[in-house]
């Protein structure tokens, strides 16, 4: 079969549940840091998919097991169970009051095979993603007519990051095998407050955010749209890449490679428009950053902070510089302003910075457009999601995807391990239909819809 599949089929929830911690809590508050502030209230999906082989265990045990192992962990990640309310100056806390988790079960009338993951807009959207509703994490499991289960999560971006979610996802896992878990997270939000001397501000981060204040959405609507497609891109592509990507002696990674490809392909769709602006972003993860003790002191522990730990640099070029240079130039271009980001003093100073101007929240300027501002997208990389360890305990995933339609103007593209760890991709991208029809007609040797056999054999 290929990536046509069955759109129509029909999704029935059968009940919903409020999952809470086993354990009471002491309810408390629990400030966002200056970080998780730049986040605005948008919610994040992300689904895996299970082919059952050994059918042993039916769905009703299957969903006992979740359930309980989500009460059980909702001890240690608590942020997950409380309510995000505004403050008396308008900005979002944490209310940690153990609400609960809305627990969804549901059946589709439609198997695993037939799915059509490459279109998630008809496949994934409001069917086996849940709609969150209340609280800040609601979870769905589907059963499948062939016996197949999709677990999905939606989480509020201001609360978690990629990385926090992966390790709820993992801990999760662990506790539905009755495993120790590996890692506890740490809510120090302390660990972020800004420097009591911060001195004078960077102002290149002027370049990259603007107060809320200051924002002022497009005012021309395209008529084309974002829509959402998972492709599948083979390890020796980006291989290819890479190599096309790097020169005089300078290697670049498979993200900045795969980064400048993209842009040129997108700049290749809008060359009616060459003298456009084009600006491209890349999310900055500073967990590895700010660990470094060397700065006032401080550091966190990278490895079990939980929040947001993100900055999103961006850099323009016209459409028309973009499409007449190399790749190598390019991606030398992107390598640049990964470089300006990837330092614990421009995680510090952005810390400083939002200090500076709260309690007015700020937005990251790439979404922000102009008269001569042409196509803008960012790329997320999600290579550190642990799909092949999200395993209850009837098996890994065969699938599993991010799922972030998250509208406006403003592509977003995330690139995910293959479940099989063979250094394959899978790509989710949510970009306006022309620029996927072109990307699919230009690179259709890159860009492969996603297809069944590509997840299930």
């Amino acid at each position: 079969m290929g990536s046509g599949g069955d759109a129509d089929f029909k999704v029935t929830v059968v009940r919903k549940e409020v999952v809470a911690a086993v354990l009471p809590l002491q309810e408390h508050w629990l400030p966002l840091s200056n970080l998780d502030l730049l986040l605005p209230p948008l919610d994040v999906g992300v689904f895996v998919c299970y082919k059952l082989r050994n059918q042993t265990v039916s769905f009703g045990s299957m969903v006992g097991v979740l359930k309980k192992a989500m009460a059980q962990i909702l001890v240690s990640y608590y942020a997950f169970a409380g309510q995000v309310v505004a403050n008396p100056l308008g900005e979002p806390e944490l209310l940690c009051n153990n609400r609960g988790v809305d627990f969804f079960e549901a059946y589709a009338d439609i198997e695993l095979k037939e799915l059509n993951l490459y279109n998630p807009d008809e496949s994934v959207e409001g069917k086996l993603v849940p709609k969150k509703k209340d609280g800040v994490l609601s979870v769905q499991a589907t059963e499948l007519k062939c016996g197949g289960v999709v677990v999905a999560c939606t989480f509020d971006h201001r609360i978690a990051d990629a990385y926090s979610t992966n390790m709820f996802l993992v801990s999760w896992a662990e506790a539905a095998q009755s495993k120790p878990l590996s890692i506890v997270p740490s809510f120090r939000r302390s660990l972020l407050n800004p420097r009591r001397s911060a001195g004078c501000l960077d102002p290149f981060l002027d370049e990259l955010f603007i107060p809320i204040s200051s924002f002022s959405p497009p005012k021309d609507q395209p008529d084309d749209h974002l829509v959402s497609r998972i492709y599948y891109v083979k390890a020796h592509e980006l291989t290819r890449l890479q190599s096309l990507a790097s020169s005089n002696g300078y290697k670049r990674t498979k993200l900045e490679s795969f980064g400048a490809f993209l842009w040129q392909l997108i700049a290749k769709c809008a060359i009616k428009n060459s003298t456009k602006i084009s600006k491209m972003g890349i999310v900055v993860d500073g967990r590895c950053r700010l660990s470094d003790k060397t700065t006032a002191g401080k550091a966190i522990p990278t490895a079990t902070y939980f929040g947001n730990v993100l900055s999103l640099p961006y850099v323009s070029k016209r459409v028309e510089e973009l499409v007449e240079n190399p790749m190598s130039w390019v991606a030398n271009t992107v390598h640049n302003c990964l470089e300006k980001t990837a330092t614990k003093e421009h995680f510090w100073g952005l810390i400083d910075w939002v200090e500076a101007h709260r309690p007015e929240s700020a937005v990251s300027k790439i979404y922000t457009s102009s008269r001569d501002d042409g196509p803008a997208f960012v790329i997320s990389s999600g290579q550190r999601f642990p799909v092949s360890k999200v395993d209850f305990g009837w098996g890994s995933p065969v699938f599993g995807s991010y799922h972030f339609p998250w509208g406006g103007t403003t592509g977003y593209v995330m690139p995910m391990p293959s479940p099989e760890e063979n250094g394959d991709w899978v790509l989710y991208m949510h970009l306006f239909g022309e620029q996927l029809e072109f990307l699919e007609t230009e690179a259709a040797h890159f860009f492969k819809p996603l297809n069944c056999d590509d997840y299930i054999n």
